[in-house]
């Protein structure tokens, strides 16, 4: 007989392109700031500063293609596209050389952004977790194993909404490329299998409005899409 007060949430669990096996998400962590044209147009200089990282809650990992309600407590939704690495062994203080060893695996990804109540919280230097990790917040793509997909160092991300380019960058233009991530990140946190990593957009992030949809797409990976009805 279980001794739980009620019943124990159901884990997030994200496809992987080609099998029916699913990957456990434990954690999501979010790199801010990683590519220097987005560091501009936020108002921030790219050289002055080091990685920083805030989170999403787990079940805030929501898969590619789904029709959602429109987030509530929003008159400024923004999308931004990113790589998501996903971690399948962990560890703590890894070296950037080995941290290759460490990824399970890719997907495209979103993080979504309530980004008028993030800009009110910065105003009050407060913190804005209520601006990124809110409910279906990280829209996340078929993960496609790093064995297959070889390291993702380069390949043109972009992202569309309603066909229209928004976004259009290379994952080499990243100020902090994954390896050194995985190496900045082990040190302050120990990682573990079941952890993502959301690394950064490129500049052009802007707004998405009830009706529309949304689709991020990566070179190799399958699209990360959402649709708000």
């Amino acid at each position: 007989m279980s001794n739980l007060v009620f019943p124990a949430p159901a884990p997030t669990l994200l496809p992987i392109a080609g099998s029916d096996a699913l990957f456990p998400v434990r954690r999501i962590f979010c790199v801010g700031r990683n590519y220097a044209e987005h560091a501009r147009e936020m108002g921030n200089d790219p050289d002055r500063e080091p990685p920083f990282f805030f989170t999403k809650p787990t079940d805030a990992a929501m898969t590619s293609g789904l029709t959602l309600p429109f987030p509530v407590v929003t008159q400024n939704l923004h999308h931004e596209a990113e790589l998501v690495v996903a971690i399948g062994t962990g560890g703590a203080d890894i070296a950037a050389e080995d941290a290759d060893a460490h990824i399970w695996g890719y997907a495209a990804g979103n993080d979504l952004t309530r980004r008028d109540i993030q800009g009110d919280a910065k105003a009050l230097r407060r913190p804005w977790d209520m601006g990124k990790g809110f409910d279906a917040s990280a829209i996340i793509g078929l993960l496609h194993p790093a064995a297959q997909t070889g390291p993702m160092a380069a390949g043109r991300i972009t992202c569309k909404v309603d066909g229209d380019l928004r976004q259009s960058g290379d994952l080499s233009e990243m100020i902090w490329p994954t390896d050194q991530i995985i190496a900045f990140l082990s040190k302050l946190v120990s990682l573990a299998p079941g952890d993502l990593i959301m690394t950064g957009t490129p500049a052009g992030v802007g707004p998405i409005q009830n009706g529309q949809t949304c689709k991020v797409e990566i070179e190799g990976l399958s699209p990360a899409s959402v649709t708000y009805r």
